[in-house]
């Protein structure tokens, strides 16, 4: 008779646990969390570049070489090897998530590139890869923008 009643409780405390887990099982609506346009307005400058791997900052004065992006459009002071020659117009691909920006110099074919726009030290950077003409000679440009 005791094992019987031990039996029935341990039932009851059972099927109580089983009502409180299902009970307590509820789904949370995830709010999608809207993405910021990425605005890459401003002066850039070359903190970092690499031919085929090779560090060129040491070797070439990059200094003095900017790439302003101003209201879809682009200039450069100081030319160096680069993606184009000219000024002209930029895109990005995506304007929340983007991972290619294209270039249009004045007067020339549009030019795509992927890109990343990380934040290191608390500093966004943009990290170009292109290949000025000989497909032998991958750059890698790591821009910040200029304060």
């Amino acid at each position: 008779m005791k094992k019987n009643y031990i039996i029935q409780q341990a039932g009851f405390l059972l099927m109580a646990v089983i009502v409180v887990l299902i009970a307590s099982c509820k789904a949370e609506r995830a709010l999608p969390v809207n993405e910021s346009v990425k605005d890459i307005s401003g002066s850039w400058q070359v903190v970092r570049a690499t031919r085929n791997g090779t560090d060129l900052t040491g070797i070439i004065d990059f200094s003095q070489f900017r790439i302003n992006f101003k209201d879809g459009g682009y200039t450069m002071v100081n030319k160096l090897p680069f993606l184009v020659a000219d000024d002209g117009k930029f895109s990005l691909d995506d304007p929340q998530y983007p991972f290619k920006i294209t270039f249009i110099a004045n007067g020339a074919a549009a030019v795509s590139t992927p890109f990343t726009y990380p934040i290191v030290n608390g500093k966004r950077q943009l990290s170009i890869t292109f290949s000025p003409g000989c497909p032998n000679n991958s750059y890698l440009y790591v821009l910040q923008k200029v304060n």
